[in-house]
């Protein structure tokens, strides 16, 4: 195995950019030795955070996705099995305004859900052409299991950090999502709907 070491322009790559020299990889404006991106504060450009994002995503759902595989589930069955269960009596439209997936997508994770008794979807008491969807028992055990550990890994994470710190992470997460146009599940999680106050009381 030939290790090397690439140089790469970050605004423009094309292969008379790549130098290959020497026994790793490196980007401009990659960590260097002290774990400070080399051009962070010249550029303004936050390459700390992007991929500290990116890696903490990934361990988190990664957390999920190992479980999931022996259902034969992926995240989207994941994402819809957790609104649903965490709002009950959910709307389909408002479950794809939460996912931003096509209604195709939804359908087929949709349809399989149903058809193993994850979820079950009942009409509208008041119009009976809405589908509101409801966990099973098997489908709440199922999203017990996968919030747990998640859980234990943000305890972990949070174990060093005060109840300060910790609200600052919230307010941070919060600034982080677009706001123009909410959705049901993001009005009930900022409490700005009557829908948030059913799911707290």
């Amino acid at each position: 195995m030939i290790d090397r070491f690439v140089t790469l322009n970050h605004r423009y790559v094309n292969m008379a950019d790549i130098i290959l020299s020497g026994t790793a990889l490196a980007v401009e404006g990659s960590p260097t030795s002290n774990g400070l991106s080399a051009n962070a504060t010249s550029s303004g450009l936050r390459w700390d955070i992007i991929e500290l994002l990116f890696f903490a995503y990934r361990d988190f759902v990664g957390d999920a996705d190992h479980e999931l595989e022996a259902f034969g589930f992926g995240r989207a069955h994941h994402r819809v099995l957790h609104f649903v269960h965490r709002y009950p009596g959910l709307k389909v439209a408002d479950l794809l305004d939460v996912l931003r997936i096509t209604k195709q997508s939804l359908g087929r994770v949709l349809k399989q859900l149903l058809d193993e008794d994850y979820i079950v979807q009942k009409a509208g008491h008041s119009d009976r052409r809405q589908r509101l969807l409801f966990a099973t028992p098997k489908g709440e055990a199922l999203v017990g299991k996968l919030v747990g550990l998640q859980t234990e890994r943000l305890n972990r994470a949070f174990g060093g950090i005060d109840p300060a710190g910790q609200e600052a992470v919230r307010q941070f997460l919060r600034a982080m999502i677009d706001r123009d146009d909410p959705d049901k599940v993001l009005e009930a999680i900022f409490g700005t709907s009557s829908f948030g106050k059913r799911e707290q009381a």
